[in-house]
């Protein structure tokens, strides 16, 4: 760790308080409970597999709520880090400043421009081609809604504790109805029916290369769709737009590497994993995708696969590069009909 630690944790804590203060709230009443228990989970340092006590969520809620009705118009707090003070949404300077310190910061807006900021440490990093990737494991200070992956640039950051939270939110769903589909194969994949607890800890080890794959992915199609495409998504002032917007990047990025990269490493379990995680207007804009994934038991064909992935690139690259001739009212109208530009 480094001089300075508690106030590092403070300030970081306090921005991730202020942004859930203005935008935790955003979601659907189901949604934003889950998150709250599931923060309230890790805030207590409670187990999975633990049911954290009803009332004393509810009462935990009620003041983080009294709380942020005092602190939403409070402006973000500058990131202490070696005697210097960062803003906080320089995510590059404060991890250079944090270099050698077992840390990794993360700060950056998020779906509907929510900024999202955690602290945490350092499990491993490497160079991925052009992508500089941190892996973080235990964190120090989050919001709400903690991302498990996430591009700073060419810096990509995946977060196993998020990713754990999340997997653990889908097998307790899957558990209840018991469901066949690609998360069933996932989780049974990884023996959670024999060992639960064991099973999301190995799948969250072995999935961390699926979201890198993602995220190397997103950094692709960045290049491909060039600085145009991000000044158009932070511009978008409504939910539609931007929600079409992400679901073709997102099927872009893993047409270019998320699929091909598991194909060829013949990765089935990771595959499983991957599909129960498309959903909504990503799967809407690629039935054939969903198609080739059943053609046959387990994976599907990997050739069949592997010729959705290749078509996929072809027609989310054409698709994105038609969203960058349109305007936000444009692009709306086309998520109305998701279909007339599905593959």
């Amino acid at each position: 760790m480094i001089a300075g630690m508690a106030a590092l944790v403070n300030a970081v804590q306090t921005n991730c308080d202020i942004a859930d203060a203005r935008h935790a709230r955003d979601v659907s009443l189901c949604t934003y409970l889950l998150g709250m228990r599931e923060f309230y989970r890790w805030e207590h340092q409670l187990p999975y597999g633990v049911s954290p006590p009803r009332d004393e969520v509810g009462r935990w809620i009620a003041e983080r709520e009294a709380r942020w009705e005092l602190i939403a118009d409070d402006d973000f707090v500058a990131v202490p880090v070696a005697g210097r003070e960062f803003d906080p949404f320089a995510a590059q300077q404060v991890n250079a400043a944090l270099a050698g310190s077992g840390l990794v910061y993360g700060a950056g807006l998020g779906r509907f421009h929510k900024p999202h900021f955690f602290l945490g440490q350092l499990d491993r990093e490497e160079q991925r081609g052009e992508a500089h990737l941190l892996v973080c494991g235990c964190e120090y200070a989050r919001d709400v809604s903690a991302i498990p992956a996430a591009s700073q640039g060419a810096t990509l950051i995946v977060r196993r504790e998020a990713l754990r939270q999340w997997l653990w939110e889908k097998a307790e769903g899957w558990n209840v109805k018991q469901q066949d589909g690609a998360l069933k194969s996932a989780l049974l994949a990884y023996g959670f029916d024999v060992d639960p607890q064991a099973a999301i800890e190995r799948m969250t080890d072995g999935e961390i290369e699926t979201l890198v794959l993602h995220e190397e992915g997103e950094f692709a199609a960045g290049r491909l769709l060039g600085q145009e495409w991000a000044d158009k998504l932070a511009g978008f002032s409504g939910k539609r737009a931007e929600l079409l917007a992400r679901a073709v990047r997102d099927n872009l990025a893993d047409c270019l590497v998320t699929l091909p990269a598991l194909l060829q490493r013949d990765a089935a379990d990771s595959l499983h994993f991957w599909f129960s995680t498309f959903d909504g207007l990503r799967r809407e804009l690629f039935p054939r995708l969903v198609e080739a994934y059943g053609a046959r038991v387990g994976a599907g064909d990997p050739a069949i696969l592997a010729a959705a992935a290749t078509a996929g690139r072809a027609h989310f690259t054409a698709l994105g590069r038609r969203l960058l001739e349109l305007d936000e009212a444009g692009i709306e109208a086309l998520s109305h009909q998701p279909a007339a530009i599905a593959l």
